[in-house]
């Protein structure tokens, strides 16, 4: 059996498109025929992935991957299926008819027919790396070589869940200041390029010397309003050119030196690739996938390229025979609690338990810092704005008070 994607005329004329599973397209064909339905086209899913990975565009494509969520779903309800006693080809058959989205119908449906040939699970996942990345298929082999795969499913799901569940953390406690802050924006340009020159257009007939603030907020105004279109095309380009700048590696990994060494981005950043490098260590090991090799999987998870560095020459000296731990603080650039409770499970044995714990202990300071930051952002942002807000008035009144004087 293998998948199949196509695409079909039903009953009223109306062009659908599916996937499912059958022995040749010739069988697929007549499948969809004693549904009602007129075959237009029918692809096999495997030669579809195959022509993408030749440079060919496919109408259906993994390569870009699949949501968190999604990949967390998926894991999940393998691993309950499993856990049930079915048969893998089955779990896979089943996860494939539950979900929705075509995309992941067929991926899973090509997974199960790599399976049904004789290939392993991790075989199968292997053929869509932009959808499970290597952390995933290596943990998923080692389940398979010690029969404990389903274990190491639930184990998968827990992680991608939580990996999920901090980045919507992180995304839902940035989104309020991220919408105050344009509103404000939004306003104080509304003020300067269009409430000011409309109130202050009452004093071009009276020749009166307008005061300093009230000249300057003018001056500000004109300005905004005259080039606020090459404002907006050159910060653009300042932007597209950071960017270009960043695709050098050497541009890159001194941009992520200089995040390090600010004080609480730094330490964002700090902890935010500790608490992902320990959790990732911690599923492999307990996994059992070799030190080294969870080690330079475990360095790929770390975004910040000075600490993935420092991952991999610790991989190197434990290599020659030193501890993960002493290999690691020789960088300075992982936090001492963590290293500290990497040499306790190394000594005692626990590795697995006190990376969970150092993964744990990061995640909560993560959260700590971010509420802090925002405690103190958000008031700041508010009382900007306020005395922004109060410069404008200030601007337009100090006219008219003047005026007032002068008629009395």
């Amino acid at each position: 059996m293998a998948a199949f994607e196509y695409v079909v005329l039903d009953a009223k004329g109306r062009e659908q498109k599916g996937v499912t599973e059958g022995e040749t397209p010739r069988h697929v064909r007549q499948l969809l025929r004693n549904k009602g339905l007129m075959p237009l086209s029918i692809t096999e899913a495997a030669a579809k992935d195959k022509k993408s990975s030749d440079g060919k565009k496919p109408a259906f494509s993994f390569q870009r991957g699949i949501s968190a969520t999604d990949l967390a779903l998926f894991t999940r309800q393998l691993a309950t299926l499993l856990s049930a006693s079915l048969p893998l080809e089955e779990s896979l058959a089943a996860v494939a008819q539950q979900t929705e989205n075509p995309r992941i119908k067929s991926m899973v449906f090509s997974i199960r027919a790599k399976v049904l040939e004789g290939h392993t699970l991790a075989s199968g996942l292997s053929e869509f790396p932009k959808a499970f990345p290597e952390l995933y298929i290596a943990t998923v082999s080692a389940g398979e070589e010690t029969g404990y795969l389903e274990d190491i499913l639930e184990r998968l799901a827990d992680y991608t869940e939580n990996r999920q569940l901090m980045r919507q953390k992180v995304s839902m406690a940035l989104l309020y200041p991220a919408i105050l802050t344009i509103m404000a924006i939004v306003v104080v340009l509304g003020l300067m390029t269009y409430v000011v020159p409309q109130v202050v257009s009452v004093f071009d007939n009276i020749n009166q010397e307008l005061p300093g603030l009230t000249t300057g907020m003018i001056a500000t105004s004109d300005f905004l309003r005259n080039n606020g279109f090459y404002l907006i095309i050159l910060l653009a380009a300042a932007i597209s050119a950071f960017k270009t700048w960043l695709k050098n590696a050497n541009n890159r990994f001194r941009y992520h030196q200089f995040i390090l060494k600010l004080t609480l981005i730094g330490k964002l950043s700090r902890s935010m690739n500790t608490a992902r490098f320990a959790r990732t260590l911690s599923i492999l090991s307990s996994s059992g996938v070799p030190i080294l090799e969870a080690l330079r999987i475990a360095a790929e998870v770390v975004s910040n390229l000075p600490m993935r560095k420092a991952v991999l020459m610790a991989s190197d000296k434990v290599r020659e025979g030193s501890n993960v731990s002493d290999s690691l603080e020789q960088s300075g650039l992982f936090p001492p609690m963590t290293i500290r409770l990497i040499s306790s499970g190394e000594s005692s044995g626990k590795m697995e338990d006190m990376l969970e714990r150092a993964a744990v202990q990061q995640e909560r300071e993560l959260e700590s810092m971010i509420s802090l930051i925002l405690g103190i952002f958000e008031p700041v942002l508010i009382l900007v704005m306020g005395v922004v807000v109060l410069i404008i008035v200030l601007a337009i009144l100090l006219p008219i008070f003047e005026l007032n004087q002068l008629v009395s």
